[in-house]
């Protein structure tokens, strides 16, 4: 049994490392570029994993509302919904203003074409819309 241990202790802690590295965003890869730390990770069995864990990722505490802590709830230093943050709702108002001005000029172009299409039929003449009667 202590023969397996062996065994699985690295491997598991290979893909234990392995999947966290994959997982982690590339601007929190320390030192390294992702793809180098994945290649150290699978090349150097034992000591990639540890280096990946010790030094290869930005460690951190959990920002704003990832924590089920009362303290941090009330202490949130980041924006949670998307109605509470003022430079989403000004954003929303600069996209409206944007759609806006451009359903506006598409009306004017629909407008536009809409009368230089009854000039051309008024210019090649009146034709009759009825059909001939039938005998």
């Amino acid at each position: 049994m202590l023969r397996a241990l062996i065994y699985l202790l690295p491997l598991a802690l290979t893909i234990y490392a392995f999947i966290d590295c994959l997982n982690t965003p590339e601007d929190e890869a320390k030192h390294l570029p992702k793809v180098a730390w994945v290649f150290i990770i699978l090349l150097f069995w034992i000591v990639g994993p540890i280096v990946w864990l010790a030094a290869g990722k930005v460690r951190q505490g959990p920002a704003g509302g990832r924590t089920p802590s009362e303290w941090h709830r009330g202490h949130r230093t980041q924006w949670v919904a998307p109605d509470d943050n003022p430079e989403f709702l000004k954003g929303l108002k600069d996209d409206n203003k944007k759609d806006e001005s451009l359903l506006k000029d598409w009306e004017a172009d629909l407008r536009r074409r809409e009368e230089e299409i009854k000039r051309r039929e008024g210019s090649a003449g009146p034709e009759d819309p009825t059909p001939p009667p039938a005998s």
